[in-house]
């Protein structure tokens, strides 16, 4: 049984002294692939070194995170045009962030819809994050349907009527990842309600351990405990699960080998 982590920052420094075991762990737990996206300038070039190491298994995306987004914003996305080149497989983490601050609200909107066009010509799937901004992302996000090339919401944790308004966009699927598996999230009780093939697996590693490992240092390995907790919601095999996770994985990113 093989599935996808479909957002690990396996670049990061927190990996520095024991990314190979890290990778080894993966592997060892059924994570075929993971797919690693950039935040900021500098990161791009970390994602790339680290997908160069671990081919076939980690995979690169190119996009300035919301939580980056500065007065200068133009210059650092016109820096990642050109360092675009076919082997990203998506544009991101890209997105909206009003969560600690609206300091650069402007700025982000500006930078998101100068991505999501991006993405629209280069024809790759977005990788979005977004956070107390969802009647914002989606009223951008319209104004594109019908050329929009499909995508993850990263981190999903809404409701039943977030998670249909998401998903009326043909081709986008909603990340889940540890989330549903603490004490106090609903994910649980509304991922019944979204069909079981609009779903990716996802660790946001290494953030947001899933429980039993909550508090620890997430990592790849740790997708399962999410695929258990998935395939209890929906009452069906884990198989099940990676099956069909995988299927919208290539629907969505098409062939990645």
């Amino acid at each position: 049984m093989n599935y996808t982590d479909s957002h690990s920052h396996l670049d990061g420094t927190e990996f520095d002294a024991d990314r190979d075991e890290v990778v080894a762990r993966a592997r060892a737990a059924g994570v075929s692939r993971v797919f690693v996206p950039a935040i900021d300038l500098p990161s791009v070039e970390s994602v790339l070194r680290t997908c160069d190491r671990y081919p076939g298994f980690a995979y690169p995306m190119i996009g300035l995170h919301p939580e980056e987004v500065r007065a200068d914003f133009r210059s650092v996305l016109a820096r990642m045009r050109e360092l675009w080149t076919p082997r990203f497989i998506a544009i991101g983490e890209v997105g909206l962030d009003y969560y600690w601050s609206r300091e650069f609200e402007k700025e982000q909107l500006e930078a998101f819809e100068e991505q999501v066009r991006w993405a629209i010509e280069v024809q790759r799937p977005l990788m979005i994050h977004c956070r107390k901004a969802q009647n914002e992302m989606v009223s951008l996000l319209r104004r594109y349907e019908g050329r929009l090339p499909g995508g993850v919401f990263h981190c999903f944790t809404g409701n039943e009527r977030e998670a249909a308004e998401l998903l009326r966009f043909d081709g986008f699927a909603l990340g889940i990842g540890g989330v549903l598996t603490f004490k106090k999230s609903h994910l649980p009780e509304v991922l019944p309600h979204i069909p079981l093939d609009r779903i990716v697996l996802e660790t946001d590693s290494p953030y947001m351990a899933p429980v039993p490992m909550r508090g620890k240092r997430n990592e790849s390995a740790f997708t399962s405990y999410v695929l258990e907790r998935v395939a209890q919601c929906y009452g069906v095999p884990q198989e099940a699960v990676a099956e069909a996770t995988e299927a919208t994985i290539a629907r969505i990113f098409g062939r990645l080998d």
